[in-house]
Formats: structure tokens, C-alpha cells, sequence
């Protein structure tokens, strides 16, 4: 039985840009979609886009960059609707044994407040 899961460790370096760089790919099997997502090598992330509030940042900043690398890949390349991106986000979270409050309150944060990042990286993206 299939199950959703890391194929690959998350190895990155950190930028003087403040970013951080993938020094090897990083591979997820999702149950939600019949493919692999797979990050490549090089590809550039802030991993979670937390706010720097204490309190947000205390409940959700500094956990699950595994997943919101793969979120932000999504996002980035568009081969997949923001939806199901989302939806891979949540499950990935989920795979990381984060607690549910903080996978719910981080998919909820990507739902209301993701739509302006999907929105930019469409218009960057070059026409099919």
C-alpha cells in the first residue's frame, strides 16, 4: 500500500539573501496526486513564509521546511492548481508529525493568505 511520505532528506545552504538553496533534490510521494513531486537541486526557498510576529512566528515559524519547500516549488512551477498545491501542503505537514492545530493553521494561512503569491509567480511564468 502506497502511503505519503520524503523519499529524499532536505539538504540546503543558506544564502546571504537570507533564502536558502537546495544542495540536492528533494523528492515527495503524495497521495493526492499519481506522480512524485520532485524539487530540484538549486531550486531557491524561504522555506515557511511566517510572519516575524511573536506569536505567529512562536505557533508556526521555524517547522515543517520539508513541506513548505514543496509548497513553494508548487506554487512556483504551477504544475498543479493552487488548490491541490495546498491540499499537498497539508498532507506533507501531516507526514512530518507536526501537532493538527499547527497543520491546520498553516494550510489555513497558505488558503487565506497564498492567493497574492500564486498570483505573481503566474505572471512571471511564460506564456504556454
Amino acid at each position: 500500500m502506497r502511503r505519503a511520505c520524503f523519499l529524499t532528506p532536505l539538504v540546503a545552504e543558506h544564502l546571504p539573501s537570507g533564502r536558502w538553496r537546495l544542495k540536492s533534490p528533494l523528492k515527495y510521494q503524495s497521495l493526492i496526486v499519481e506522480w512524485i513531486v520532485s524539487v530540484p537541486k538549486g531550486f531557491e526557498t524561504d522555506f515557511a513564509s511566517v510572519p516575524r510576529l511573536p506569536l505567529a512566528y512562536l505557533l508556526a515559524g521555524d517547522t515543517a521546511h520539508e513541506a513548505a519547500v514543496v509548497h513553494d516549488f508548487l506554487y512556483s512551477s504551477g504544475i498543479c492548481p493552487r488548490q491541490e498545491a495546498d491540499a499537498i501542503f497539508f498532507e506533507a505537514i501531516g507526514v512530518l508529525d507536526e501537532p493538527g492545530w499547527r497543520r491546520w493553521a498553516m494550510w489555513s494561512a497558505v488558503r487565506a493568505g497564498g492567493g497574492a503569491a500564486w498570483r505573481k509567480y503566474r505572471k512571471l511564468a511564460p506564456p504556454e
